[in-house]
């Protein structure tokens, strides 16, 4: 019987020992596929990671466009449409004169037409006025213009229009006076909306295929000329559709910069239209947000507006001086209009 027992306890202990020495075939794994199931797990993490990292990259940012105010205004030019294309005809500036009844003698402009003015359309004018010194070839000299007219055209952003740019320097008959940062010197100034009134816009008008009157008359300036722009505007508010005066000097109403006293061509309270009076669809008033020529003046212009119940539109260009950078958000701004 002792015999029998320690014999079943042997047969179990070589039982146990087989059976925790065997291995399960769904689990065994040798050495070199243990080796190529860790190389793969080392390949495989790295590649999805890669993968997600690829579909998870946002889409590049376009350049941010330029952005528009409440007023639906842009602070800056879109710099595209200052370049140059292949594919877009542009105008040139020529020089030409007239007779001036209101002065009594020969002046000057200069003229850009579209590329491809015909007798056989009706053109919209826009008659661009120069700054303090300046003459006719102020606006003509900038090599960008015509580019900027001929690529919203071609965009679709206006319609083609002539560009008139004046001398505004209207000084009469027999005299020696020139410009100069005097009262008296600047008066020639504001003889202009006259002479623009009775002289050359009927010579435009008798010369080119254009659209007369309202419907097809807008102005705007720089500078001096945007005083000039807004002079203009409470003199003949009817004989316009659209105005743009770009950091507009003072002096249309009195006051005194770091250059002169200026008397004022109005007082404030008459810069204000009788009840009744056809003005212009649009009045645009911009000047740059760091102007050191003309300071605060265009946005004493917006207030007295504001204050005379004259609708318009003012607006600031970030950053910009008494410049080009002005000069061109106001323009693209304005020539939106002319279609």
């Amino acid at each position: 019987m002792r015999k029998m027992r320690l014999l079943l306890i042997c047969l179990l202990a070589v039982l146990l020992c087989i059976a925790c020495g065997k291995k399960n075939p769904e689990t065994t794994v040798t050495p070199s596929e243990e080796k190529k199931e860790d190389e793969m797990k080392n390949t495989e993490g790295p590649t999805k990671q890669a993968e997600l990292t690829v579909e998870s990259t946002p889409t590049p940012t376009p350049t941010e466009a330029p952005k528009t105010d409440e007023n639906g205004m842009y602070l800056l030019c879109p710099s595209k449409y200052l370049t140059k294309r292949d594919d877009v005809k542009y105008g040139t500036f020529v020089r030409e004169s007239y007779y001036s009844e209101y002065c009594k003698r020969d002046r000057y402009y200069t003229i850009l037409l579209p590329s491809d003015y015909s007798e056989d359309k009706k053109y919209p004018v826009v008659f661009l006025l120069h700054g303090i010194f300046g003459d006719e070839n102020s606006f003509a000299g900038d090599a960008k213009l015509p580019i900027l007219v001929g690529n919203m055209v071609a965009d679709g952003l206006c319609g083609e229009f002539i560009l008139v740019c004046p001398a505004m320097y209207a000084a009469g008959e027999g005299t020696a006076q020139q410009p100069a940062f005097d009262a008296e010197a600047c008066i020639p100034y504001d003889r202009f909306p006259t002479e623009l009134i009775r002289s050359l816009m009927p010579h435009i008008y008798s010369k080119y295929s254009v659209v007369e009157g309202r419907e097809g008359a807008n102005i705007g300036g720089f500078s001096m000329g945007g005083r000039e722009t807004l002079y203009t505007l409470m003199q003949y508010p009817n004989h316009f559709k659209y105005v743009c005066a770009m950091a507009p000097a003072p002096g249309m109403t009195p006051a005194k910069d770091n250059f002169m006293t200026h008397p004022g061509s109005l007082q404030e309270d008459e810069v204000r239209f009788a009840d009744g009076t056809e003005i212009p669809e649009q009045i645009i008033i911009c000047c740059g947000t760091r102007d050191s020529v003309v300071g605060k003046f265009p946005k004493g212009y917006h207030e007295l507006f504001e204050k005379n119940g004259i609708p318009h539109i003012w607006y600031e260009v970030p950053a910009a001086d008494h410049d080009m950078t002005t000069q061109y958000s106001g323009m693209f701004n304005f020539f939106r209009f002319i279609k």
